[in-house]
């Protein structure tokens, strides 16, 4: 800060600050972060799980949280990105860091980083540290941003991370193949420390990072497993054998989630012991706006952040697992820099009628863009365009009878919009 008169007095001009603090939104590397966390003299005492992978690391996060929340555990819990305010990406047992607490923190970090230039997922990185560090804590889980290798918040040594699932997504940053990809997640692994991967066809650079570092690797489907029944659902290890009630999370994508958190805590149980009521508690209370998830009903509406073809086609099998009587309409905006094409193909034949948007996030698509890629997809596509999500939203509510259904999906920035105009224009029932 220059002078007293530029210094931010409330969280939303911290927020404005931030963000105009390095000149690109994302800047590999680890030397400034690292730098800067020293000024602050981070020292986490507290167990770390760091959770990589291209998608289900949000509901990884909340699954292990609640875990350690239900057997008395004192739980940080950083995410991102957020939905309706920034405050979600920081909790203590679940509850959001407050203003004053976030305004504190990003007054810390100022303080400690002089002239270095930091991002605003930098800065955010070791906002919610300083903040953990502060709260005597028992143990936290930090979501890595992007990537993994070189993100923010690979600075910190975790004593366990996973891996969700890797798939292509942010090639411009991490590479163009699974395998370029799945070494830049493999990243978070460290020597000594349980390493954990989700993907039922892990690639061969994460298997071959885990041996090069020595860090213990179970896979899924290899080291552990998971049987699905009617009624429950078996984590299934050489040693070790636990039947569990079926997720409150829709989608059976979510077990190897749930298998991830179980390997997880049986790993750490000498320090942070949990007991399978705990795992039991937290797994059917768990839920997350933005995952398959139901705002209303009659018509039903259900919001879901699928940004890419690997978390497409999780939406399309909870929509062919989940029928309804009448017709499905899609309320539909993404980033442009995403692979727009690739989800549409996954989900067009889930779909009776598109509600298209712009979005308005600097990296948004045009609705004249989504068009295009539908019809080409599907040249009998009945498509309309609307200038935002809520006109999208409001004007397929209006069509949509009792037995119809509204899918928002597209990106986190889609969900938030449509929230937004669920709350303000009392469309939900």
């Amino acid at each position: 800060m220059t002078n007293i008169q530029s210094k931010p007095t409330n969280a939303k001009q911290w927020l404005a600050y931030i963000e105009a603090q390095h000149p690109t939104a994302i800047a590999m590397g680890l030397d400034r972060v690292a730098a800067v966390a020293k000024n602050l003299q981070l020292k986490p005492t507290f167990p770390i799980i760091t959770v990589a992978g291209t998608n289900g690391k949000g509901s990884t996060c909340a699954l292990l949280s609640q875990v350690y929340i239900e057997a008395g555990y004192r739980v940080g819990c950083y995410t991102s990105p957020h939905l309706m305010r920034y405050n979600e990406r920081v909790r203590v047992n679940n509850d959001e860091i407050s203003d004053d607490d976030l305004c504190t923190a990003f007054e810390a970090i100022e303080q400690a980083r002089g002239n270095i230039a930091l991002t605003y997922f930098e800065i955010g990185t070791l906002a919610a540290m300083w903040h953990f560090c502060q709260a005597h804590l028992d143990v936290v889980i930090l979501e890595v941003g992007l990537g993994g290798r070189l993100d923010a918040v690979n600075i910190f040594d975790p004593s366990c991370s996973i891996v969700t699932t890797i798939d292509l997504d942010h090639m411009d940053y991490l590479g163009d193949t699974r395998e370029k990809i799945g070494f830049e997640k493999a990243g978070v692994f460290r020597k000594g420390a349980l390493a954990i991967c989700g993907d039922e066809n892990p690639p061969q650079s994460l298997i071959g990072y885990a041996e090069e570092v020595h860090a213990p690797l179970c896979l899924i489907n290899h080291d552990f497993s998971v049987k699905k029944t009617t009624q429950h659902w078996q984590y299934l290890a050489e040693d070790f054998e636990l039947t569990l009630p079926n997720l409150a999370m829709h989608g059976d994508f979510q077990l190897n989630n749930a298998a991830c958190v179980v390997c997880a805590t049986q790993y750490l149980n000498n320090v942070l012991p949990v007991s399978q009521p705990n795992i039991h508690a937290a797994f059917q209370s768990v839920t997350l706006i933005g995952r398959f998830y139901q705002v209303q009903s009659q018509p039903t509406v259900i919001v879901d952040v699928a940004h890419n073809p690997h978390a497409a086609v999780s939406l399309a099998h909870n929509l062919q697992m989940t029928p309804c009587a009448g017709k499905t309409f899609a309320v539909f905006a993404m980033l442009a820099d995403k692979d727009i094409e690739g989800v549409i193909q996954v989900v067009a034949l889930n779909i009776h009628q598109w509600f298209i948007a712009d979005n308005h996030s600097p990296r948004g698509a045009k609705a004249f863009d989504l068009h295009q890629k539908i019809i080409k997809n599907d040249p009998k596509s009945v498509v309309n365009a609307f200038a935002d999500v809520s006109s999208a939203l409001i004007s397929a509510c209006k069509i949509a009878t009792k037995n119809d259904r509204i899918i928002v999906f597209g990106s986190f920035y889609t969900v938030a919009d449509a929230m937004n105009t669920i709350l303000q224009s009392g469309i939900a029932k």
